[in-house]
């Protein structure tokens, strides 16, 4: 019989969250004067996505929101994390706001807060309007530009009711995985393009934060969503795997937190990137810009990264854990291989482990001391199913919450001031490329019927969430 958890308790004020984004749920999506973005394209393009699935429907939120927001109170959410889908509020990514788009947002922000949810606004979680795309995309930028105009646009709508802001969700996805490897919308598969992604997406990030600021009251929080790698090497004491894991950690976490947190790009990462570009995109002024005082950060954490010097003559299958190309999303870095981490999976295939969100939870107490972090996605996906009775018992993935929310705790004991936590997902959705085939939700979708159904990691999440403590629970 396996022990028993005892109960871990949080502070008072902590946020009990979770996470969705628009394309992944909302539906609808030629309503409302809203255009196609570069995932409908993306999604509508044959071999792109499983089964050739698409967004067109979602678990349509956009519809059914208010049903949404009343299952989140019932749960005993205090907060959720949504974001908006730029070509429904500005549909050719340039010029005035369409107000019906703007006007779904405005609802479910006052259906938040009359249920005593604090809501939080994602303003990019992936889906750049076509138009953009078709002028250059993220690789141009006049993208960064029109992303400030965007910021603007948004933090007036809805600044006055909305505390806590994030300009983008993982730019990492963004960049190397929509224009290196191609596994993401628009799909190209262009090393040097994914470098000037990263680069004009931290500068959309600088440009959007002074936007937001001009638009909102002083008291808003302005964040960014970064998915940063926990890169560990197979041999820690080869100094060969070490000098992988330092190029690794540069093309994951450096490339980001060092302009918007230093002002600067690690050295190491401009001269591991040098054979393919003189990083001469990078304008007088840029690095200011970006480098904006933050309020807070946002961590998304699934998994660690296990690497090791390779012979990059060798090609082989890329245990990264980011979907099968053949082409990296890790410029630059040919000479390094990839493993699989040890350890139980999720349906992923991406291994359990807490401690690399405490390590990361650390690392960022460490390098930016005073900053108050959100974890903003954690969760898993595994092969929900209702039973006889409709009802979806989930105990592995209340197993994870469980593991994942004590290393929190633990982080906080060290002296991390992390304020909050939002689960991914509260709903089965569309997961990108993998179509419908990975359920990450708390709640369970029929997706013939779009009925919600929560799963039992929903109520255990809702009782921890009214009551502050993880209850006691045994593995299983």
């Amino acid at each position: 019989m396996p022990e028993p958890i005892t109960p871990v308790t949080f502070p008072p004020a902590f946020l009990w969250g979770a996470a969705t984004s628009a394309y992944q749920i909302e539906g609808a999506v030629r309503e409302g004067g809203r255009t196609p973005s570069i995932w409908d394209t993306f999604s509508h393009t044959p071999g792109k996505t499983a089964g050739g699935e698409t967004g067109d429907i979602a678990v349509d939120h956009y519809h059914r929101y208010r049903d949404d927001v009343a299952l989140m109170a019932e749960l005993g959410l205090s907060a959720y994390r949504f974001s908006v889908s730029w070509s429904r509020v500005q549909p050719t990514g340039r010029g005035p706001a369409v107000q019906v788009g703007l006007d779904f947002y405005r609802r479910l922000v006052d259906e938040l807060l009359a249920a005593g949810i604090k809501p939080a606004v994602t303003l990019y979680h992936w889906d750049l309007p076509q138009e953009l795309e078709d002028a250059g995309g993220w690789p141009e930028r006049d993208t960064a530009l029109r992303f400030a105009e965007y910021a603007q646009i948004v933090g007036e709508a809805l600044g006055d009711r909305v505390e806590n802001w994030i300009t983008l969700n993982e730019p990492w996805c963004s960049a190397f995985l929509g224009y290196a490897s191609g596994v993401h919308a628009p799909g190209r598969t262009e090393p040097v393009a994914s470098l000037k992604a990263a680069h004009h997406l931290n500068l959309a990030h600088g440009l959007g934060t002074s936007a937001l600021r001009s638009a909102m009251p002083a008291r808003n929080s302005v964040a960014i969503s970064l998915n940063s790698s926990v890169v560990r090497p197979l041999s820690p004491g080869d100094p060969a795997d070490l000098a992988a894991v330092q190029k690794i950690d540069d093309l994951a976490n450096g490339v980001f937190h060092g302009p918007i947190l230093r002002g600067a790009y690690p050295e190491t990462l401009l001269t591991a990137t040098s054979s393919l570009t003189d990083w001469s995109y990078v304008l007088d002024g840029d690095l200011r810009a970006i480098h904006q005082p933050l309020d807070a950060l946002g961590l998304n954490y699934y998994t660690p990264t296990l690497v090791s010097a390779a012979d990059a003559s060798v090609r082989g299958p890329r245990s990264d854990g980011h979907g099968a190309s053949d082409h990296t999303p890790w410029p630059g870095a040919d000479d390094v291989a990839f493993h699989l981490t040890p350890g139980d999976r999720t349906e992923m295939g991406w291994s359990i482990d807490p401690t690399g969100l405490h390590e990361l939870i650390m690392r960022y107490t460490a390098e930016a001391p005073g900053l108050p972090l959100y974890i903003t996605e954690n969760g898993a996906a595994y092969d929900d199913k209702p039973d006889s009775d409709g009802r979806v018992h989930d105990p592995e993935r209340i197993a994870y919450l469980h593991g994942h929310l004590s290393a929190v705790r633990r982080a906080i004991a060290d002296g991390a001031d992390v304020r909050g936590y939002y689960l991914w997902s509260l709903l089965d959705n569309f997961e990108w490329a993998y179509g419908y085939e990975k359920r990450f939700g708390a709640v369970y979708v029929d997706y013939a019927t779009l009925t919600r159904t929560p799963k039992s990691s929903a109520l255990w999440y809702g009782q921890a969430a009214r009551t502050g403590t993880l209850a006691p629970t045994e593995t299983t």
